[in-house]
């Protein structure tokens, strides 16, 4: 039961932090339906960023603060620059220009931080706890704890500020929405805001959980959430959320607890495949 236990929080963890990553994909794709699939290269320079930050502060906070504001404005000149030139194309122009984008920026932490995996030794100042015999650490206890926070938070945002009220009327309809006085160029550049900070977070938080950031950290996460946005629903949030958390479950129980000979990241398509075969939408989508 001990062993059972301590996967089923294993796997919640991994879940939160899947969500984590595919939050702001999942905004930006409901706001703009585009696949952002260089998201997982902000995450990456989100965790170099907060690497170095920390590595010279010595302070966890202000590396969190530093890599939010810089993935902010990462994330803003993405969509300002490259994305927002491209609406008037197909869709499959700016995915094409995602990905372009993913391979130029993890090329670029490689040249700059180097091809070598980096340590990134910071403790969290969250509390320990026992579950039923079980130890969960505190840097499991941060994971669990900011994920909540942060969902929390954007729920607030999305339910009861002019800001989501905004979001979701560009999401619905982004020409009627601006015709009715919606300012759709801010909104869009505030998504990218709002994810890229989410991804930051998401960058520190993985690097400091398994003690590792290194330029390719992004590139399977690219492709998983891409997966994951589509069982969960396209473009819807809780959907993502949902997605992720048994996805994080899954992976735990079927491949580390019953021992099943499938590669780890394969079950994410794996799940992708049965959705689509079972329920087009995704299981939180809308037609």
């Amino acid at each position: 039961m001990e062993l059972f236990i301590e996967q089923f929080l294993n796997g919640l963890g991994a879940g939160a932090m899947y969500a984590l990553i595919t939050l702001g994909l999942a905004l930006i794709y409901g706001v703009m339906k585009i696949l952002h699939v260089a998201h997982a290269s902000v995450y990456t320079a989100g965790a170099y960023m907060g690497l170095y930050i920390f590595l010279s502060t010595g302070s966890v906070l202000i590396a969190v603060i530093v890599s939010m504001a810089f993935c902010s404005v990462l994330g803003v000149l993405i969509e300002r620059y490259i994305y927002y030139p491209l609406l008037k194309y197909p869709p499959y122009v700016p995915l094409i220009s995602s990905i372009a984008l993913l391979i130029a920026i993890e090329e670029f932490c490689r040249l700059v931080a180097g091809p070598e995996v980096r340590t990134f030794p910071a403790a969290l100042p969250f509390p320990s706890a026992v579950v039923c015999g079980v130890t969960i650490s505190s840097t499991l206890m941060a994971v669990y704890c900011l994920t909540v926070i942060i969902l929390i938070a954007l729920w607030l945002l999305m339910t009861k500020t002019e800001l989501g009220l905004a979001m979701r009327a560009v999401a619905q309809d982004m020409e009627t929405a601006a015709s009715l006085g919606v300012n759709t160029q801010r909104t869009m550049a505030l998504t990218f805001v709002i994810g890229s900070a989410i991804a930051a977070i998401a960058g520190i938080l993985m690097g400091i959980y398994y003690n590792q950031v290194y330029p390719m950290m992004g590139e399977v996460p690219a492709y998983k959430t891409l997966a994951l946005i589509v069982v969960g629903g396209m473009g819807s949030v809780p959907g993502a959320v949902l997605a992720s958390l048994l996805l994080g479950l899954g992976e735990t129980f079927l491949i580390g607890y019953a021992n099943i000979p499938l590669p780890r990241d394969a079950l994410a398509f794996i799940a992708m495949i049965v959705i689509l075969m079972w329920k087009p939408t995704g299981l939180l989508g809308k037609r």
